[in-house]
């Protein structure tokens, strides 16, 4: 596949077929996750793969618990919160993989100062970040689809706790991967010229 043809064509992905994916793909895909550009060439990332359903499971029904409470904090009705989480749950635990997308500043510059240190954390963000799009588009182009949530980044002591995570990873964000059951239509663009300054 082409480059531009798979930054085209990929798609969020949210229903997957109850097929397992191979180790070789998830291999492929998460190999190509570290290939990524990282400040420092620090590689602040970490994955973590989940394919044993009781852990997925645990996993989604612990986030979700935690998703709840924020939900009746912010006045969300309780039928509402019900159907929220339960389809929250119900999404991770179907999908065959969910990955674990997660930062450690362990081998990231030390600097004396709160701003610059802030600046470094910035940086690992960023560069975890663009592990996860080496993600995305390598499982697109071995035609499996994908969800990016950003869920972790709500609880992220629950997912520590669950997943046995050392103190100083933080999780940053959970992919779901598996064969597709859907072909989601391509979603709207912002113009160029809406997006762009030219200096």
């Amino acid at each position: 596949m082409e480059l531009s043809q798979a930054i085209r064509g990929r798609r969020t992905v949210r229903r997957f077929l109850r097929r397992p994916v191979e180790k070789e793909l998830l291999e492929r895909i998460l190999e190509a996750a570290t290939w990524a550009p990282s400040a420092h060439n620090a590689q602040p990332w970490r994955f973590y793969v989940l394919t044993d359903p009781d852990v997925k499971k645990r996993l989604a029904e612990e986030m979700a618990e935690a998703w709840g409470r924020d939900l009746e904090r912010d006045g969300v009705p309780l039928e509402e919160r019900r159907s929220l989480t339960s389809e929250s749950v119900e999404r991770i635990t179907e999908a065959p993989v969910a990955v674990v997308a997660c930062m450690t500043m362990r081998d990231m510059d030390r600097y004396p100062d709160e701003r610059r240190m802030m600046a470094e954390r910035t940086m690992a963000v960023q560069s975890v970040t663009a592990a996860v799009q080496n993600m995305l588009l390598a499982a697109h182009g071995l035609g499996l689809g994908a969800c990016w949530m950003c869920a972790p980044l709500f609880c992220p002591d629950v997912v520590r706790r669950v997943l046995g995570m050392p103190e100083d990873v933080e999780p940053q964000a959970l992919i779901l991967l598996g064969y597709p059951a859907e072909e989601p239509e391509p979603p709207k663009r912002k113009p160029l010229s809406e997006v762009t300054v030219w200096v």
